[in-house]
């Protein structure tokens, strides 16, 4: 929970830079949706944090110095050339990464649900399945979106 917190914190960052960019209406309403999904997981991954009396992280906690990117995260370079990209340009690399930073959000699902005893709680395995799914639908979504302009 405390690593998925800056996963989708990341994520926020991404679809943030978004509306300046772009000139295509699906992209502005995929990241708007991912905007909303993530938001409100951020959220109840702080108050299932907080409720166990755990330490519910920053959304700002993966830019500190020394933090492990969970998989799927961009690095700083990766970040700084999204950022500094428009048009055309930004809309496949927006894509192209965010696929990325989806399929390592699945790979720590994956992760979670491999390990002895995990997702026992009905709330963390509706939460993963929820991320699961999402998160494999909008892949899916991009590539469509990717492959409709070549």
């Amino acid at each position: 929970m405390q690593g998925m917190i800056g996963h989708h914190a990341q994520a926020l960052e991404m679809t943030a830079l978004l509306p300046s960019r772009t000139a295509h209406e699906e992209m502005k309403l995929l990241a708007r949706r991912i905007e909303v999904s993530q938001t409100d997981e951020i959220k109840m991954m702080q108050r299932w944090l907080e409720t166990r009396g755990l330490e519910a992280p920053s959304v700002h906690a993966h830019h500190a110095a020394g933090a492990t990117l969970m998989p799927g995260m961009l690095t700083p370079d990766e970040m700084s050339r999204l950022a500094d990209a428009k048009g055309a340009a930004f809309d496949r690399l927006f894509l192209e990464l965010m696929i990325k930073h989806h399929e390592g959000a699945l790979v720590m699902v994956k992760d979670l649900m491999a390990q002895p005893g995990a997702a026992q709680g009905s709330d963390i395995f509706a939460f993963a399945s929820d991320v699961e799914a999402d998160q494999s639908i909008e892949i899916e979504r991009m590539k469509s979106i990717l492959a409709s302009w070549r």
